[in-house]
């Protein structure tokens, strides 16, 4: 009788003192990402409202109980990936262009200057995000037009955004006076400052688009208004060539000679840069965005990127716009980081995975300078957290889960998502929009696409 009381005094207990919330997941491979990049085997995640409360082993089961228990089958749970550079709405012109000289020029502007509206901007925006969220990101950051309506698409779905509202010399879609982005974005800012998921910010296109005073009043505004400055630098010869015929600088030296790079800015590309550029590059906490794929499919060029990474820049992984690199996920950059940075330095422990999986979550993070809310698996920060399937015939067997997560995985293999503690996809399904009817929307804007792209 005595034995029986005290095992249900202990079943009672256990019930009694577990702490409720929202999500448990359970039976999982854990990649914290975390500074030591604990890894957890039979691991468990507690989730309540859009944080994490802890995160540990299978003991935690009889401390937490959850609304929803996810079991994950041993499959990997780990932070979302971060896109730290995208024009997501340019997935309306994905796959025109691709081998045409001078396409900026030549084709994007043109044919973006005929095209973009609102209408383009949102549909493009819902189907990229879709996109996004179905590969593991949990967070991006976009430089476009009509950006307000690219952050209504990301609360709609329920992703994180670091969204900047393009800054430009010409009149643009919506802008008709130059550099009247600035005005845009300030309203922008505004009416997202206090978004849970959007983070609006500024987005002056390149050094080469924006004069020295425009770059100057943007620096001002973004310390008013405390907001992320995201821009290309250092991307094309050209734009290294016109900085160096007129201020005898490389681009890196002359944005920092006039105050632009600061702890605000987040750099797209920076392909060319010496050891003096990355020394500063670092002095000033700038961003860093590595965009493998798009540089190289535009025969550009290797960025650094790896020297930046072992320096300890803020430096993550990005897609580049749908028109540049075609694709929005993540994870098919991954092989390509590490393959050509092997054949760039001509050593083949070069950019082992680790690297190139911390790029694509802590990297991310630090680049967009929210390492202290997301990135990484540990009590307290944002609930971003992806689950991949291990099950599929591409990933087994596993003996190295970066190894496999950078060498085996495909976009395909992502079967869960769950941002700010809410879950956006599961196995597989999209829970928050319907993808038929953003396909459709898109599938509507490809005559009018097609037919103006058949002028240039």
């Amino acid at each position: 009788m005595k034995k029986m009381l005290i095992l249900l005094f202990t079943i009672f207990s256990a019930v009694s003192f577990s702490e409720n919330v929202d999500i448990v997941i359970k039976n999982a491979t854990v990649l914290t990402m975390n500074s030591k990049r604990t890894v957890i085997e039979n691991g468990v995640v507690a989730i309540k409202n859009n944080a994490i409360v802890e995160v540990g082993n299978g003991e935690l089961l009889s401390k937490y109980k959850g609304k929803k228990t996810i079991d994950a089958e041993n499959d990997i749970v780990m932070p979302g990936f971060i896109n730290t550079h995208t024009h997501v709405s340019m997935v309306a012109f994905r796959s025109l262009a691709d081998d045409v000289p001078d396409r900026l020029s030549r084709y994007i502007f043109p044919l973006e200057n005929k095209l973009v509206s609102r209408d383009l901007v949102y549909k493009g925006a819902v189907y990229g995000i879709l996109e996004m969220v179905s590969t593991g990101t949990t967070t991006f950051a976009d430089m476009y037009y009509f950006e307000d309506e690219v952050a209504k698409a990301a609360e709609l779905i329920g992703v994180r955004g670091v969204l900047g509202e393009t800054v430009i010399k010409n009149p643009v879609a919506d802008a008709k006076e130059p550099y009247g982005g600035i005005e845009y974005a300030e309203k922008f800012i505004k009416q997202y400052k206090n978004s849970k998921l959007v983070t609006p910010a500024f987005a002056p296109h390149a050094p080469y688009t924006v004069d020295e005073e425009h770059l100057k009043k943007v620096t001002e505004l973004s310390q008013k208004y405390n907001v992320p400055v995201l821009m290309h630098i250092a991307e094309t010869e050209n734009e290294v060539k016109q900085i160096k015929e007129k201020y005898n600088m490389t681009v890196v030296e002359y944005l920092n000679s006039i105050g632009f790079l600061t702890d605000k800015v987040v750099a797209a590309h920076v392909i060319f840069a010496d050891d003096n550029d990355i020394k500063i590059l670092k002095e000033t906490n700038t961003g860093i965005a590595h965009n493998m794929v798009a540089n190289i499919k535009s025969a550009k060029g290797v960025s650094p990127a790896l020297k930046m990474y072992d320096d300890g820049l803020r430096i993550g992984l990005g897609t580049d716009g749908p028109m540049s690199g075609n694709t929005l996920d993540l994870v098919s950059q991954f092989g390509y980081v590490a393959k050509v940075h092997k054949l760039a330095n001509k050593n083949r422990a070069a950019m082992p995975p680790y690297k190139v999986v911390e790029m694509a979550t802590m990297g991310g993070a630090r680049a967009l300078h929210m390492e202290d809310k997301i990135g990484s698996l540990e009590k307290g920060k944002l609930a971003d957290i992806i689950i991949i399937d291990t099950k599929s015939l591409n990933m087994q067997p596993i003996y190295d889960p970066y190894s496999a997560i950078v060498y085996s995985m495909l976009p395909t293999d992502v079967k869960t998502t769950i941002i700010n503690g809410k879950i956006i996809m599961e196995n597989k399904k999209i829970k928050t929009y319907d993808v038929k009817k953003a396909r459709e929307a898109l599938k509507g804007l490809e005559e009018t696409v097609k037919k103006e792209a058949s002028k240039l």
